[in-house]
């Protein structure tokens, strides 16, 4: 019960008489824009997940000498 070749084709049909070749076009361009922005932001995601959260300037060096307890 899947779809042959020729119900596709049917389809693709009726999909080019109702939209018209044009808007089909700037759909397809669309869509890749689209992709290709999803793709570039993924990128950026990742590269910044790789980043220190914290960088070296804000980081306070130093030395424990001695811990303290407090007790209450």
């Amino acid at each position: 019960m899947g779809l042959s070749v020729t119900h596709l084709l049917v389809v693709l049909g009726i999909v080019i008489v109702v939209f018209g070749t044009k808007r089909l076009r700037n759909i397809g361009a669309d869509l890749g824009g689209a992709i290709k922005g999803f793709r570039t932001a993924m990128k950026e995601g990742e590269s910044e997940e790789n980043k220190p959260t914290v960088d070296k300037a804000d980081a306070i060096e130093g030395e424990v000498t001695s811990k303290k307890s407090e007790k209450d």
